[in-house]
């Protein structure tokens, strides 16, 4: 079983819900950037407890635990990996607003798992909160894929932090 198919089998385990974000959504919506690790979006903190992630260990995993601070956007971080190239990253959401990913997010096929996917409309704003030069470059990427999906990040702006929304009105202006 791939190491994907035993993240994501014991997140159903354990009932937390969680989206597949980052460039591996990107690829399903339409744009490919190539990376060699996978990240998953959860808003539950139970995957910050250690010991969740026993039965992975067991079978050889490394799993590396992050707490974030109180003034870090995120909660935590769990870096699981099998070799030196390749890793799953289970990113603990802050943010009320990103139940709403979770809850949009559709059943897609990665590496032979059908998993929930980020919609292209979240996925752009998750990089809006990110708000780094690469997030920025990947919103337009997103954009150029599919021209209406400005019209659904704009009803959903409101969201983000006034940095994420002036990210978007710049990206916008640039793009004419």
């Amino acid at each position: 079983m791939s190491l994907l198919a035993q993240v994501h089998a014991l997140l159903e385990r354990e009932q937390i819900a969680h989206a597949v974000i980052g460039a591996a959504a990107q690829a399903v919506r339409g744009v490919a950037r190539s990376t060699l690790d996978l990240d998953l979006l959860v808003l539950d903190d139970r995957v910050l407890v250690p010991a969740m992630w026993s039965p992975l260990r067991s079978r050889g995993c490394h799993v590396e635990v992050r707490h974030g601070d109180e003034i870090d956007p995120l909660l935590g971080v769990v870096r699981i990996s099998e070799t030196a190239a390749a890793s799953i990253d289970v990113i603990v959401a802050r943010a009320s607003w990103a139940r709403g990913v979770l809850d949009r997010a559709t059943p897609e096929s990665i590496a032979g798992v059908s998993l929930p996917v980020a919609t292209a409309a979240d996925l752009v704003l998750l990089k809006l909160f990110a708000g780094g030069p690469q997030d920025a470059w990947d919103v337009d990427q997103l954009l150029d894929v599919d021209p209406t999906l400005a019209e659904e990040v704009e009803s959903r702006i409101g969201v983000l932090p006034a940095r994420g929304q002036r990210l978007w009105k710049r990206i916008l202006s640039e793009r004419g």
